[in-house]
């Protein structure tokens, strides 16, 4: 189980947090006893990184040949309201 810290304790000891990230270890910091972050070894990070990019990728593949609008349109659907909508200026 991950070491739990507040945010006071943290501070005072981020060279051996740190330390004990770098051997493999999490630590969860706390605010107010509720659990806000952690310092995690950078592998970790680097392997959600990774997963949250092939997520993407896969998402962005299923929808490769869903239908595209220029910028121009977008930008149009975006702020242009129609004739007598209530955010027309007169």
């Amino acid at each position: 189980m991950a070491e739990s810290l507040s945010i006071r304790e943290a501070r005072a000891h981020l060279a051996e947090v740190v330390t004990k990230a770098e051997s493999g270890e999490i630590t969860v910091i706390t605010r107010k006893g509720e659990r806000v972050g952690a310092v995690v070894p950078i592998e970790i990070l680097d392997a959600i990184e990774e997963a949250a990019d092939e997520l993407a990728a896969r998402e962005a593949e299923l929808h490769r040949n869903d239908p595209t609008v220029s910028m121009a349109e977008l930008l149009a659907d975006l702020f242009d309201s129609p004739p007598g909508s209530a955010g027309s200026a007169a």
